[in-house]
């Protein structure tokens, strides 16, 4: 089975808009859908686990990318 994989950008966006955002994005996703979001706001690094952590869904990447930070996130 291929993974659907949907991306976000929310380069330019401060807190708490980033988290808020995505979280109105993956609520729209299928149960194992990938969503990968680009962020340029530090506090979206500790606001993302968070997310995750609370909803169950699966942090399966956080990383900085080109200044950028990325994570990978699979809807549980």
């Amino acid at each position: 089975m291929t993974e659907s994989t949907h991306t976000f950008d929310t380069r330019g966006l401060n807190c708490p808009l980033p988290i808020i955002r995505t979280r109105k994005v993956i609520a729209s996703l299928d149960v194992g859908e990938v969503l990968v979001v680009t962020s340029n706001d530090q506090g979206s690094l500790n606001d993302m686990d968070a997310f995750c952590a609370q909803t169950g869904n699966a942090m399966l990447v956080s990383g900085e990318v080109d200044g950028d930070f990325v994570f990978r996130i699979r809807k549980a």
